[in-house]
């Protein structure tokens, strides 16, 4: 258990994903200028109209974009791993708190699991005719790869990031990607109908 300073956002970054940042209060200001002097990470966790999460992901700046002269900065942060808050902590302009590693269970997917997964996820990507980066399937989520890609919003990012398995992730994730799939392919296929003859034809 360590403490470390806290940057709530209406985000969900997980482990292994990057986020552009612009930082412009004062507080996180300082708060991410310490982290660029000392090296040290801080922790990213979704704060929205229900309040601030309790899980989230220690992150750390790995690039610097632009630095302006009244202090303020463009970052780009990437997620590492999932901490899990224990208490907030006083004394600093920023706020900080006592949190702890939150590592997975031992439960994994089977091939048929993933490759159900993955085939979604194709799907989704030819459907939508974009470009992505493969995935790396040494990494230890194939899961959070996949949702870091895909545009679920935060509230389901925040499910699958407290999710304690890999599996349960996998076995969310399929039906998500199969509906994803569904109306990217139905949006699709509306704007090719109506640029072919300047309406849309019912079903």
């Amino acid at each position: 258990m360590d403490e470390i300073g806290l940057f709530p956002l209406n985000l969900v970054l997980l482990p292994g994903e990057q986020a552009p940042l612009h930082i412009f209060e004062p507080r996180y200001r300082e708060l991410i200028g310490e982290c660029l002097d000392t090296g040290e990470e801080f922790g990213l966790l979704l704060e929205d109209d229900g309040g601030m999460r309790e899980v989230g992901t220690r992150c750390g700046v790995v690039e610097v974009l632009d630095r302006f002269a009244d202090g303020r900065l463009n970052v780009v942060v990437e997620a590492r791993d999932r901490i899990q808050l224990v208490e907030e902590t006083e004394g600093r302009a920023f706020r900080t708190a006592e949190v702890e590693e939150l590592p997975d269970e031992e439960d994994t997917p089977t091939d048929e699991e993933v490759e159900e997964c993955l085939a979604a996820y194709a799907r989704v990507v030819s459907a939508a005719e974009a470009d992505l980066e493969d995935l790396d399937f040494d990494a230890d989520s194939i899961a959070y790869q996949i949702a870091a890609r895909i545009d679920f919003g935060p509230e389901i990012k925040q499910g699958l990031l407290e999710t304690r398995s890999e599996r349960e992730r996998v076995v969310r994730l399929a039906p998500m990607l199969t509906r994803a799939a569904d109306a990217v392919e139905r949006e699709r296929e509306i704007r090719e109908r109506a640029g072919g003859n300047g309406r849309v034809e019912p079903l």
